[in-house]
């Protein structure tokens, strides 16, 4: 019996621990991110409306924030950006860490391609749902400083701000552009967490790379351009729906598909990967980082509690 026992598939961690070292992996790399979100949002915000872009280039923004807001300012929401990962990380990586084990065969044959997307568009969107109330916080404190002072809402951290946002525009505001937001998590999860996977196993396959720290960041940059690739246009429907005007009492955009059309026609086909450098460069730290953080911690649970 424990012979027949032996041939199953390799012991792998609690499904808890799947979830509790997503979380880990998606806030330790936050703390090395998190200016570079502030950054992009700042950006995105910046010319909203009628007003004057405030910000040039991302390097005349982070010289702004330096300058108005001090070293401080620069990691403004940054328990928002935690939570956010505490809560859409720990259940994408979770979800998608336990499905992937699920399909693997027997004989420890992976998941397809196709599979790996479906499984990773399956995690993003729930893990999506889950974090939009973090999210809508992160939106809200990061953008906060640019704002005159009459009209910030000086949330004075993430659960503050929760906490008000219920309190004051009711607790169905936590999740408002939740459905752009899971569109967007659909597609950065199909292309992150599969192309991940593909590109680990490709160079592995190699003969070149062994499991390593270098295999995981070559695997991991080459997920975060793919992501960026994939992503932007969603990105940038998302981005003018939240942040959309009311023009003679009607919405600036109609729904996704408006924007679609409507930044083609007046800015060209290529404008929809418009920022493409600084998006990336928040997008592939963060992956590395999350990968990276997430094997390690892996690999020594397997060290210290399963082949002990």
């Amino acid at each position: 019996m424990a012979a027949a026992a032996d041939t199953g598939k390799p012991k792998t961690s609690p499904k808890s621990i799947k979830f509790l070292f997503g979380g880990l992996a998606g806030m330790g790399a936050t703390v090395f991110v998190q200016p570079l979100d502030l950054v992009k949002n700042r950006m995105q915000l910046s010319g909203q409306g009628s007003k004057a872009r405030e910000y040039k280039t991302s390097l005349h923004a982070v010289a702004s924030i330096l300058r108005n807001e001090g070293v401080r300012g620069i990691y403004t929401g940054l328990s928002a950006g935690l939570l956010r990962q505490a809560t859409y990380t720990t259940t994408r990586l979770g979800i998608y860490t336990v499905l992937f084990e699920r399909m693997t065969k027997a004989d420890g044959t992976p998941p397809n391609f196709f599979m790996k997307a479906l499984i990773g568009m399956t995690a993003g969107a729930t893990g999506a749902f889950v974090g939009t109330p973090a999210e809508v916080a992160l939106i809200r404190m990061t953008a906060d400083g640019r704002l005159p002072p009459d009209q910030r809402r000086g949330y004075t951290n993430v659960f503050n701000a929760l906490v008000r946002i219920t309190r004051e525009e009711g607790i169905t505001t936590l999740w408002r552009g939740c459905i752009p937001t899971m569109a967007r998590a659909v597609v950065v999860n199909a292309a992150q967490l599969a192309s991940y996977s593909q590109s680990k196993q490709a160079l592995l396959d190699s003969g070149y790379f062994r499991d390593d720290i270098l295999c995981h960041f070559c695997a991991s940059m080459i997920s975060g351009l793919v992501t960026t690739a994939a992503s932007m246009p969603v990105d940038i429907v998302k981005t003018r729906i939240q942040n959309m005007r009311m023009i003679d009492g009607k919405p600036e955009y109609k729904n996704g598909l408006d924007v679609l059309v409507k930044v083609i026609r007046n800015e060209g086909f290529f404008s929809l990967w418009k920022g493409f450098t600084p998006y990336y460069a928040r997008l592939g730290p963060h992956t590395v980082l999350t990968f990276i953080f997430l094997e390690q911690m892996n690999k020594f649970y397997k060290i210290y509690f399963l082949d002990s």
